[in-house]
C-alpha cells in the first residue's frame, strides 16, 4: 500500500533545506502576527525581552516563552483570537471539566488547511479518493468529528457521518454500507468489535481495511488486537484542538513506526516537563507545538503535556513522533510509585476475559494511597474467569509495575464514557 510520489502534496515532496527554509519563514511570520494581534503575545514577549524578529534561526524560538492550556481559558472565550471575530468561519472547544473550555477558532484558510492535513493524514494512512469513510468520531465542539469528516470530503472519499453510540447501529451500517476506512477511538473500535462478537458477525469478514485511531494513547498491543481480530491495517492520528484538530500528525501504513508530524504547518519541539530546557531528538518528554500557518489563532510553544519523541522521518522527510505513552499531568503516584495508565493498558489487554476497557480510581485510607483497578468483563465471561483475571490483573500489576491494587471486574459497557473515550483515572483523595 505504499503511496507513489504522484500521489503526494508539495509540502511532502520538499527536501530537508527546503523544508527547513520553509519552516523558518513561517515561524517568523506566525511570531509578528501573534504579537501584533494578541494582548496576551504581546505582554509575554516584552515581559521576556523579545521581539519576533529576535527570531533569527528555528533554534531561536527556544528563547519564546511557552503557551499552556491555563493560559488559553484565561483568555475565555476569544482572547487569544488574532483576526477580528467576524472573519471567524467556526468555533471548536474542548472539555471544559476542569474549569472553563479552551475554546479555539477558524478562518476561511484555517479550516481549508485542517482539511488539507487531514486529506494528507488519511492519504498517508491507506485512503484513497472514491473510498468509503465511516467516521464515528464524536460531532459538535469537539474537534473529531468535522475535521475527520471534512478532510475525507476533501481527499475524494465519501463519508458516512456516523459520529458516536447506537454501536449495534454502526455495526449495522459498516455491513450494510461497506466502507474501507473506520475513524474512530481505538477504545470504541473495541467496542464495536464485541458488538459484532454479539451479533454473530466475524469481524474479519467486514469491508474494513483501515483503521485511523487517534483521540486517546493506545499501544502496540491495541494495534496487535485490532489488526488480528479485524484483518485490517490500524494506524495512528494525532492532534489536539489547540493547535488545530486531528491531522497535526500520522503514522504512514507503509511502515507503522511512529506519526510523521507536518512539519510545513506545525513546529515540533521536545521539552524537559520539569525544566522546559529542549531535549534534542530521541530523548522522551513533553511535546511543545508552535503553528506556522494559522490565521485565527496562532499557538506559540503550546504545551501538550503529552509524552514523546521525536525521531527522523522515513516514509516522509518530516520527523517522527514516537506514540504518545501518556501525559505529564496523567501521571499517578501511588506509595512512591510512578504509573502511568498505559502500563496498566498493556496489562489488561493480554489478561483473558476482560474487554481492553478500564479505570484507575484512588483513594486514601489513612494516611496511605490506595489503587483499585476497575476492568470490563468480556461478554459472556463466567464468575471463575473474572475471578481469575482480577487475580492475573493484580500480580501483573504488583510485579510489573510495583504497586499493590484491588481489581474490580464490571459489567461490559458499565464505566463511564465521554465522545467514545473511557475516563482512565478517577482521584478521589483528598486534596
Amino acid at each position: 500500500m505504499a503511496d507513489s510520489t504522484d500521489l503526494l502534496d508539495a509540502g511532502e515532496l520538499l527536501d530537508a533545506d527546503a523544508l527547513r527554509a520553509l519552516q523558518l519563514e513561517r515561524l517568523r511570520n506566525t511570531l509578528r502576527h501573534a504579537y501584533e494581534n494578541v494582548p496576551f503575545y504581546r505582554d509575554a514577549f516584552d515581559k521576556a525581552g523579545l521581539r519576533p524578529e529576535d527570531c533569527g534561526s528555528l533554534a531561536d524560538l527556544a528563547r519564546f516563552p511557552f503557551t499552556t492550556k491555563a493560559d488559553l481559558r484565561e483568555n475565555y472565550p476569544y482572547g487569544m483570537f488574532a483576526v477580528p471575530r467576524e472573519r471567524i468561519r467556526r468555533i471548536h472547544a474542548s472539555s471544559g471539566t476542569t474549569g472553563r473550555p479552551t475554546v479555539v477558532g477558524y478562518t476561511e484558510n484555517d479550516l481549508s488547511m485542517w482539511s488539507d492535513m487531514v486529506a494528507r493524514s488519511i492519504r498517508a494512512a491507506g485512503g484513497r479518493p472514491g473510498d468509503i469513510a465511516h467516521i464515528a468520531y464524536g460531532y459538535g465542539l469537539f474537534t473529531g468529528g468535522l475535521g475527520a469528516h471534512y478532510g475525507a470530503e476533501r481527499l475524494g472519499c465519501t463519508v458516512v457521518p456516523a459520529s458516536g453510540g447506537m454501536t449495534a447501529r454502526q455495526v449495522q451500517l459498516i455491513q450494510d454500507l461497506k466502507p474501507g476506512i473506520i475513524m474512530v477511538t481505538p477504545s470504541y473500535m473495541l467496542t464495536l468489535l464485541d458488538e459484532f462478537e454479539r451479533q454473530g458477525v466475524d469481524p474479519r469478514t467486514t469491508s474494513l481495511r483501515v483503521g485511523v485511531f487517534g483521540a486517546e494513547p493506545w499501544t502496540e498491543e491495541m494495534r496487535r488486537e485490532i489488526e488480528e481480530r479485524f484483518a485490517i491495517d490500524a494506524v495512528d492520528i494525532y492532534g489536539l484542538s489547540e493547535v488545530i484538530g486531528p491531522g497535526v500528525a500520522q503514522e504512514c501504513v507503509e511502515t507503522k513506526d511512529g506519526l510523521h508530524v507536518w512539519e510545513d504547518h506545525f513546529y515540533p519541539e521536545v521539552v524537559d516537563p520539569l525544566t522546559g530546557e529542549v531535549l534534542p531528538d530521541g530523548a522522551e518528554g513533553e511535546l511543545v507545538f508552535t503553528s506556522l500557518t494559522k490565521e485565527a489563532m496562532p499557538v506559540v510553544r503550546y504545551r501538550t503535556r503529552d509524552l514523546t519523541r521525536l525521531m527522523p522521518g522515513t516514509a516522509r522527510v518530516f520527523r517522527r513522533m514516537a506514540k504518545v505513552t501518556g501525559r505529564s499531568d496523567d501521571l499517578v503516584i501511588v506509595r512512591g510509585v510512578n504509573l502511568f495508565p498505559t502500563q496498566v493498558e498493556e496489562i489488561v489487554l493480554r489478561t483473558p476475559g476482560v474487554a481492553p476497557h478500564f479505570q484507575l480510581r484512588l483513594t486514601r485510607e489513612g494516611r496511605l494511597d490506595a489503587l483499585t483497578v476497575r476492568a470490563e468483563a468480556r461478554a459472556g465471561a463466567t464468575p471463575e474467569t473474572r475471578d481469575t483475571a482480577a487475580r492475573a490483573i493484580a500480580a501483573a500489576v504488583k510485579d510489573g509495575i510495583g504497586v499493590s491494587a484491588r481489581v474490580e471486574i464490571v459489567e461490559p459497557e458499565s464505566l463511564e464514557r465521554s465522545v467514545g473515550k473511557i475516563r482512565r483515572i478517577v482521584d478521589l483523595r483528598p486534596k
